[in-house]
């Protein structure tokens, strides 16, 4: 089993361990909240006890969330289940926005129409003193998992309880103030306990927007605008890259989708572009660590792009090999001569047709040239095998008499000579001056080829492999 799979079924079972607690402690705090409230005739104490029901509400669906959101993509469910837990989310906000419209509407009642007298007692006291010390236990363990896992449901539960210890001080601060006008005979701090009861309305309101807004928002593949330029930004510094066409983030529980539409230079190469995509997906993790990353790449053209790189690249759409190219100018009209490499085993029709083809698109790509001349080479498909006999030495032998009679060539070595039937293929490594200058080093080559062939006119073809002195060195 993988480190990655034992680390997701780790959290899986810390996230449902801590989510039974925190749903045990709210059903335990409900009753106990609920049978003070009833004894006291208090609303500030049932108002919490009502907050409370929502709370096992809150717990019990994020219970059921987190057991579900570990489950892994199916045919149903593409990008896996975790929106359940945003999901649980944000019924649990509903809840609590119903909750608080009754309770607020329940205290007005009593403080406009009568006020229900609260009958001193000390269980009250005690239950929502006990109420803060269970809240302060479990908002502080579900904070630490939903860090280890990035569980949201988790981290609006953690965020949720933790401000229910404000609203339990303010209903301790009603029950205090209500029993104190009791005593002193004080009879305005009988509306203490339904004011306590309305702030703690407003706090579970004010609560009750906020996490509205992130559930709503992550429903709706909302992300942070920062976020997103983070990432932007980091791609955009991925050697290569031309542009982002496109960026879309989205989350899914605590999963992260990312999905990038990257130009790139058309002339790059299958090779090239896997290490362009491999070093964007780096560049997203950056900021997202886990984030699930698909990344489309389309070729763009180069604003400093050549005639050359042009052709070169309607060459690579067509998947052919293009070499010896060059443009001529004459009287302002430009012409292009290449060869093009093409299957041996291809009908000369079937090769023609592909190559008017190829030099059509090449006038459409590149308006400057006036006319192409294409020479059509065949690719080889056949292994050659390297003979070793005494014919072979004397081509040896004459390639180097060829290369002694050019002064810029020190030497030819590595020379093999391979036979494919009738046909001889000769390549060597040719050692010229580490500063001769590309134009003078393939004159070199290229009268080492003719004088060379002179000598050998059976060599059908010769490849010469160009080094520095200073490459024979080491």
């Amino acid at each position: 089993m993988s480190t990655e799979i034992v680390r997701f079924t780790d959290h899986s079972a810390e996230k449902r361990r801590v989510s039974l607690h925190s749903m045990l402690a709210a059903a335990a705090m409900t009753v106990l909240k609920l049978a003070a409230g009833l004894l006291s005739g208090s609303l500030g104490v049932l108002s919490d006890a009502a907050h409370s029901g929502l709370d096992l509400v809150g717990a019990a669906l994020t219970f059921f969330s987190v057991r579900v959101s570990d489950k892994p993509a199916d045919e149903d469910h593409t990008y896996g289940h975790g929106k359940v837990e945003n999901l649980s989310s944000f019924g649990e906000v509903m809840l609590m926005a119903v909750s608080s419209a009754w309770i607020i509407w329940e205290a007005f009642e009593r403080m406009v129409r009568h006020a229900v007298e609260v009958r001193p007692s000390p269980w009250p006291f005690a239950v929502v003193i006990c109420s803060i010390a269970v809240d302060f236990w479990r908002s502080g363990q579900l904070k630490k998992v939903a860090d280890r896992t990035g569980s949201p449901a988790l981290a609006t539960d953690a965020f949720h309880f933790a401000s229910d210890i404000w609203s339990s001080l303010a209903v301790l601060g009603g029950l205090t103030a209500n029993l104190i006008g009791q005593r002193y005979g004080i009879g305005w701090l009988q509306y203490a306990d339904p004011i306590a009861a309305v702030m703690v309305s407003l706090l579970i309101l004010r609560l009750t927007i906020r996490l509205g807004k992130e559930a709503m928002g992550i429903l709706l593949d909302e992300i942070p605008a920062a976020t997103r330029r983070k990432i932007v930004a980091d791609v955009e510094r991925v050697p290569g890259v031309l542009a982002i066409e496109r960026a879309r983030v989205r989350q899914a529980g605590a999963h992260y989708f990312a999905d990038l539409t990257l130009a790139m230079p058309r002339r790059f190469t299958f090779e090239h572009t896997s290490e362009l995509v491999s070093a964007a997906t780096e560049a997203v993790r950056k900021t997202l660590p886990t984030a699930d990353v698909v990344i489309h790449t389309v070729p763009r053209q180069v604003r400093a792009e050549s005639i050359f790189d042009r052709v070169r690249a309607v060459a690579a759409r067509h998947n052919v090999s293009v070499h010896e190219l060059s443009v001529q100018s004459h009287q302002g009209r430009l012409r292009v001569e290449q060869h093009l490499e093409l299957d041996e085993t291809l009908p000369l029709k079937e090769a023609h047709d592909f190559v008017c083809a190829v030099e059509a698109e090449i006038l459409r790509e590149v308006p400057e040239i006036d006319a192409v001349l294409t020479h059509i080479e065949s690719e080889p498909a056949t292994i050659e095998l390297p003979e070793v006999g005494e014919a072979n030495r004397r081509i040896e032998l004459a390639l180097h008499t060829a290369a002694e009679q050019i002064p810029e060539i020190l030497d030819v070595h590595e020379i093999l000579v391979g036979r494919m039937g009738e046909h001889i293929g000769v390549s060597c490594h040719c050692t010229l001056p580490d500063d001769l200058l590309m134009l003078r080093v393939h004159l070199a080559i290229t009268n080492l080829e003719d004088l060379f062939k002179m000598e050998c006119p059976e060599v059908d073809r010769v490849t010469i492999h160009p080094e520095p002195a200073t490459d024979n060195l080491r």
